[in-house]
């Protein structure tokens, strides 16, 4: 019997999926494809022309762009952007020794504790600490930034689709809409505060261009300051403090992948040795 009702479950649970997969492809084929601006105007994300160093699974950091990305996130991100998840001291994976690493953090101030009176105040910061907040709170951030809190950018590459492409493209893709848009969806015209950017999901964001001036930021390599490369560098940079064992992790891969072909050879060449006996048996 309760084989029977198993049995009977499992055919309602194969009729439900069946019937969802085919209503979803129904719909799929049958559907009018949107007309809103956002599915017309959006713009997919593209990286830089050759693509970034660490790209493919033989990738490899650009220690050079990290240390400028790191520079831009500084000197404009930085005002307000948190970087929550990386600690001062995380920056020697990118080249810089450990009095680099002190001088840097001391140059930032950190919440902390007055120790005489036991009230919140400031310090400079040392390696253990993380990249303080630009704002005491998301109230004053929303205060700051016409109601729309700066999102934290420790994870950001990660938590968009193509986020190192994502970056990169947003920060050099502000524009005011094209006459074509607003011909077609006058709606799509951004409100007061608001900015246009085709890469973005709906084509206005709050945030307004932070890169603006070719040597806006001047980088201690000597390399030429353009919008796109602060945008390149910057966002090579973030996908760092999103991802700092990607490098590691697909030069632990090759290993394992050779292992695994040479697991699965012997285990075939085994199999053959056991099994031998008992097919001249049976034959």
């Amino acid at each position: 019997m309760i084989r029977i009702i198993a049995a009977l479950a499992g055919l309602v649970f194969a009729g439900v999926a069946l019937l969802a997969f085919f209503n979803g492809a129904y719909t799929a084929l049958t559907e009018e494809p949107q007309h809103s601006a956002d599915h017309e105007f959006h713009l997919e994300a593209h990286g830089p022309k050759g693509g970034f160093s660490f790209d493919g699974p033989t990738g490899k950091w650009d220690i050079a762009q990290l240390q400028r990305g790191l520079k831009v996130y500084s000197e404009v991100c930085s005002a307000c952007h948190s970087l929550k998840f990386v600690a001062f001291r995380d920056l020697e994976q990118i080249g810089y020794d450990e009095g680099q690493v002190k001088a840097f953090a001391a140059s930032k101030q950190v919440p902390g504790i007055d120790p005489n009176t036991g009230e919140a105040t400031t310090r400079p910061g040392l390696p253990t600490d993380y990249f303080p907040s630009p704002y005491p709170n998301n109230v004053a951030a929303a205060a700051a930034n016409n109601n729309a809190i700066p999102p934290d950018l420790s994870l950001m590459t990660k938590a968009r689709h193509d986020g190192t492409n994502y970056v990169a493209s947003l920060l050099m893709g502000y524009q005011e809409p094209s006459a074509e848009l607003l011909a077609e969806h006058p709606e799509a015209a951004p409100a007061p505060g608001l900015h246009h950017n085709p890469y973005f999901p709906n084509l206005n964001l709050a945030m307004a261009p932070p890169l603006t001036t070719a040597g806006q930021v001047t980088f201690d390599d000597g390399t030429e300051a353009t919008i796109e490369q602060m945008a390149t560098d910057v966002a090579a940079f973030l996908t760092w403090t999103a991802e700092p064992t990607l490098v590691k992790r697909k030069q632990t891969g090759w290993p394992v992948l050779i292992f695994l072909l040479f697991a699965t050879v012997l285990a075939y060449f085994s199999k053959k040795q056991i099994w031998a006996a008992t097919k001249r048996k049976a034959a």
